[in-house]
């Protein structure tokens, strides 16, 4: 189920790149910023959430000691 979750959460986050739907939005939030600009605040945000809990859920916890048991096995 994380393997399924992680490869949508990937998939998801490159659909949500493709903002063509704010190009021509000229409206501005907090009457300075272009809400274009606050949608990639916002998308950054959630790039780096999902990657880091991507980071520590596939991460090997001693990946060192994984490798040295794989070749002490040989």
């Amino acid at each position: 189920m994380k393997k399924i979750l992680s490869y949508a959460s990937v998939i998801i986050l490159y659909v949500l790149h493709q903002d063509f739907w704010f190009w021509d939005d000229g409206t501005l939030v907090f009457d300075m910023l272009p809400v274009g600009l606050l949608y990639h605040v916002g998308y950054c945000i959630a790039a780096s959430l999902i990657l880091a809990s991507l980071t520590w859920c596939a991460w090997p916890a001693h990946p060192q000691t994984e490798k040295e048991n794989e070749d002490s096995r040989k």
